[in-house]
């Protein structure tokens, strides 16, 4: 059994119509799916298919030409401490490169100088491009048109191209210890967005930009995942504070745990002693601050859901919170993270969620490695427990009878590998209720509030 099993059953494509070759577009298409064989999946289509479908936002490639003599393309590799700005300057033969402080005028001030050094070789500089890895600074040097963050940014002032790489497309050495430094770094940015920039395939793809509004609407969800694992860990570090005094069963999370803590005895009929009940009670006064966050965090969300219900990205979390099983938490963290960024296809969903497989083939071998991880981790651990919840909320809906007919044998092996396939089923399905409205078979829905 691997991660990638699919179902058997014919059904609809829920893709969008493919559209011809001169116009119009293609009725959507029934797939019957085949049996699996050794090398694949045979799939049989009911109509031939036309044309392929034009990827939109396409961000493998560079859609504008190149035009090597005039553009000026720079890289950074960028740290808390100095960036490390790489160019290719045209009519220079020399490769420049230089270390900078964190600061855009700088930066802009550097671009400036090489233009001009290309002015002084005869070549006229019309655009200049810049890249740099997605990661800690974020999105603000290269902000999307329509966002706040665009408003502020000097480098679009002066017409300066800014794109944000996705830093696993990047290929590296796969030497068991390659070096690594800031300048090797760059040179392999530098190729890699050259390539991109030349329309070529498989050299990098850029990440894509949020704006402002959309970047803060997941904030209250991840400080709120923050706030539960420090909970958590404190709850940890108490009762095992506990434990070496052989005291056990001390539920921290109580709202009397306070006032239990005076009570408590040894197996030996002695109190904590001093200092560690001293510090007993200030992990016990994080744990009320922390419930008290999160509890604000719980609550403003829900005000807002209820003051602008038709806002952003509410009302997919208002028709999410309908299945059963499914919370405003829940729905909330797959409305930002997942279901508000345009994802062409049920493929592109499963990717992002991070729940695909990872095959393993070369010559007769063929195994699975497991979970691929490649996307969106929140989205990926939120799934798996939603899966979970899932089977004993909705016992009767497709989904949960489906993983039960192929977990009949009760293997351990068996329902570890199909509950990630049963969360990449359900993640495809809440999809496509948020995107067409089609509610998956068999799924109860709570009344519309």
């Amino acid at each position: 059994m691997t991660y990638n099993d699919i179902d058997e059953q014919p059904r609809t494509s829920p893709e969008a119509p493919t559209p011809g070759c001169v116009g119009g577009s293609q009725p959507r298409q029934e797939i019957l799916w085949g049996e699996r064989r050794e090398n694949g999946i045979i799939v049989a289509a009911t109509q031939p298919t036309g044309c392929p479908m034009p990827r939109p936002k396409d961000l493998s490639r560079s859609l504008a030409a190149l035009d090597e003599n005039s553009t000026l393309i720079a890289v950074i590799e960028m740290s808390q401490s100095s960036w490390l700005v790489a160019a290719t300057v045209p009519g220079v033969e020399r490769q420049p490169t230089k270390k900078l402080t964190p600061d855009e005028g700088g930066l802009l001030r550097l671009l400036h100088r090489w233009r001009g050094e290309a002015e002084k070789a005869g070549r006229t500089i019309s655009r200049i491009a810049v890249a740099y890895e997605a990661g800690r600074d974020g999105f603000w040097l290269a902000p999307h048109g329509s966002s706040p963050w665009a408003e502020g940014s000097r480098l679009r002032a002066h017409g300066i191209e800014a794109h944000v790489i996705h830093p696993n497309s990047i290929a590296v050495s796969r030497e068991h210890r390659r070096a690594k430094t800031d300048r090797l770094d760059t040179a392999l940015l530098k190729r890699a967005f050259l390539g991109w920039l030349r329309g070529e395939r498989e050299h990098c793809s850029m990440a894509a930009i949020p704006s402002l509004e959309e970047e803060d609407a997941k904030r209250p969800s991840r400080e709120r995942e923050k706030l539960v694992g420090e909970r958590t860990r404190l709850g940890n570090r108490v009762k095992s504070t506990l434990a070496w005094l052989g005291i056990r069963g001390f539920k921290p999370t109580l709202r009397t745990a306070a006032q239990q803590l005076e009570r408590l005895r040894t197996p030996e009929g002695e109190p904590v002693p001093p200092h560690t009940l001293t510090e007993l009670r200030r992990e016990m006064a994080r744990l009320r601050l922390l419930a008290e966050q999160i509890r604000e965090i719980e609550t403003a969300r829900l005000e807002r859901l209820e003051r602008q219900p038709d806002h952003g990205a509410h009302p997919m979390i208002r028709l999410l919170a309908q299945v059963r099983g499914l919370g405003i938490e829940t729905a909330d963290m797959l409305a930002h993270e997942a279901f508000s960024r345009s994802l062409r296809d049920r493929r592109a969903v499963a990717r992002y969620g991070g729940l695909t497989g990872a095959p393993d083939e070369s010559g007769a071998r063929r195994r699975e490695k497991g979970l691929a991880r490649a996307g969106n981790a929140r989205v990926r651990r939120g799934m798996i427990q939603l899966a979970w919840r899932f089977l004993m909320f909705q016992k009767d809906s497709a989904l949960a009878q489906w993983y039960r007919a192929r977990t009949a044998d009760a293997r351990g092996a068996t329902r570890k590998a199909l509950i990630i396939a049963l969360a990449r089923k359900l993640l495809v399905a809440l999809w496509r209720l948020v995107t067409t409205g089609e509610v998956p078979r068999g799924v109860v829905l709570r009344p519309a509030a």
